[in-house]
């Protein structure tokens, strides 16, 4: 509806308003001072302005109406023309009296989610933010909880674990990672991560903390803190996407806990099928200490080359190939020094290799202890991936040369291997990440759900089932050190209910031999068989 020229009535009134008003004050003073004139006419000059500016509000709000008018009634005449004619004594204003309804409930739904917006803006304003305009912060975390059970065992299994050959191992209920992080980017060319452990209880640890250094000539991306050194493809595929629970022997023997202070390179080439990391690194674990303190470095490079010589694009990746080879030479401390607190670094030598038996245990069943004057060590790994739809076949071997001190130790060789298979029941595949020579994240067809159906009975959906079996082998002892042979077999099933959330069950038997240990009895053990059952249940974000 137009309006008629009822802006000039209010202007109108206005003016004699201020007319009278003007009245009354010369009959109640007819002299005025030449300030009081000035501020007359100031505010004289205000409401003009005022009124020019309401006159511009009102021409503004006509010319929306307007538009508005013809924009509904370009819409009644489109919708005139697509509904049927109407029967004879329906009413003809229905179709228009519906369409201002609608458009009645979309205002006030417009007006509802714009509160739900400020509302948001508002509670965003008080959440954890980066500390700057070019700061990038990604929160990120995984919940381990685990089960284990030894329902077989022997003396000698008894008395790796327990040091008593009478006292079979415990079984145990915990958390075996629990982590919280934050990593980002520093403007365009830098990027940072830092992420604890609070599995250990008061004992927190840090793992991945860097920064970091981006697109640079040559070297591509530089990573400056505590980051994974680049040998074991076991190792370095996350632990929210391995098929076992635990890393095999050797693999994590010689690589304990796979982070270590140090400066990496990381690239790829342009077509994805080349990826390579090397660096330097201190062989000390410091993730429970924060630092190093020693002249001497124990120092370490290493790299890895990786190669993805086939990689099905048609399939989006349900087919690939992949071969790896890596190497690391070490400068280890060579001393025989105790654990105290008190040892760093000096006494703290770092040619050691263990591991628990592919189960969480307190102790390692397979231990060389410090090796007296050993002065350098290299080791040679080589890795290879088939994946071919939901089956994946998977192998790495490798050996050390660890050169000791003369009149100390003779030089010794220790190696190992495992393989494994694995086979989706309901047909998903592990994805590969061509970038870094890892596996990635399963994504089942249909997550994991069960609800209760409207007409009766449940509905839901199974998520991704994943078989799986894999053969371990060690050899620890060489010479003077008697750190046990050790061999596995692994069956596994994994049940992948999304994306970010699975269960793992693991049944283990494993024998050890050639090791050399003495129980609390007087007793001596060369070895054991065991059977260990593991369940898993885990989220991460």
């Amino acid at each position: 509806m137009r309006r008629q020229g009822w802006p000039r009535y209010i202007v109108a009134l206005l003016i004699t308003g201020m007319v009278s008003a003007g009245s009354v004050i010369a009959e109640e003073k007819t002299v005025y001072t030449a300030e009081e004139v000035s501020t007359l006419l100031k505010r004289l000059e205000e409401s003009e302005n005022r009124i020019s500016e309401f006159e511009e509000k009102l021409n503004r709000i006509e010319e929306n109406q307007l538009k508005l008018e013809a924009n509904d009634q370009n819409i009644v005449e489109f919708i005139s023309a697509e509904e049927p004619t109407p029967v004879p004594g329906a009413d003809e204003h229905e179709a228009g009296g519906s369409f201002d309804e609608l458009l009645a409930e979309t205002e006030k739904r417009w007006e509802e989610q714009l509160k739900v917006n400020k509302d948001l803006e508002k509670a965003i304003k008080g959440s954890v933010q980066p500390g700057g305009k070019d700061v990038t912060m990604k929160l990120s975390g995984r919940i381990h909880a685990d089960y284990w059970a030894f329902p077989g065992d022997s003396p000698g299994t008894n008395a790796f674990e327990t040091g008593d050959s009478t006292n079979d191992p415990d079984d145990r209920i915990g958390f075996r990672r629990l982590r919280f992080g934050v990593g980002g980017n520093i403007w365009e060319n830098m990027g940072y991560k830092i992420e604890m452990e609070f599995a250990g209880g008061n004992d927190v640890e840090f793992r991945d903390a860097y920064l970091s250094f981006k697109h640079l000539p040559f070297f591509q991306d530089v990573v400056i803190g505590n980051q994974k050194r680049p040998y074991g493809l076991d190792h370095l595929n996350s632990s929210r996407y391995n098929v076992f629970m635990e890393r095999p022997f050797i693999i994590e023997s010689f690589n304990q806990d796979a982070r270590r202070l140090g400066i990496q390179s990381y690239g790829v080439s342009d077509d994805q099928a080349y990826n390579w990391r090397f660096g330097v690194f201190n062989a000390r674990l410091v993730q429970d200490e924060g630092l190093y303190i020693s002249d001497h470095y124990q120092s370490e490079i290493a790299g890895r080359l990786a190669h993805t010589w086939w990689y099905d694009e048609c399939s989006d990746g349900r087919g690939y190939a992949h071969f790896g080879i890596a190497g690391t030479a070490v400068h280890p401390d060579g001393s025989t020094g105790g654990d105290a607190p008190n040892n760093l670094g000096r006494d703290q030598n770092e040619a050691r290799f263990r591991h628990r038996p592919e189960a969480r245990s307190t102790n390692r069943w397979l231990d060389t202890g410090r090796i007296a004057g050993a002065q350098w060590y290299e080791l040679l790994g080589l890795e290879s991936v088939v994946n071919v739809g939901p089956t994946q076949l998977v192998g790495e071997y490798q050996y050390m040369w660890l050169q000791n001190e003369a009149g100390i130790n003779p030089d010794m060789n220790f190696h190992g291997g495992y393989v494994y298979l694995s086979y989706f029941l309901t047909g998903e595949h592990i994805p590969w990440d061509r970038e870094s020579g890892t596996l990635g994240r399963v994504k089942p067809f249909e997550n994991f759900f069960l609800v209760d159906r409207c007409s009766g009975g449940t509905g839901g959906g199974w998520g991704a089932w994943q078989v799986a079996v894999r053969y371990s082998y060690a050899d620890l002892t060489d010479e003077t050190v008697f750190g046990g042979v050790g061999e596995s077999i692994t069956f596994g099933l994994n049940w992948h209910w999304n994306p970010h959330a699975r269960m793992q069950f693991n049944y283990i038997y494993g024998e050890i031999t050639d090791r050399n240990v003495t129980d609390v009895n007087a007793l001596t053990f060369t070895g054991g068989d065991y059977h260990i059952i593991g369940t898993r249940f885990m989220v991460d974000f």
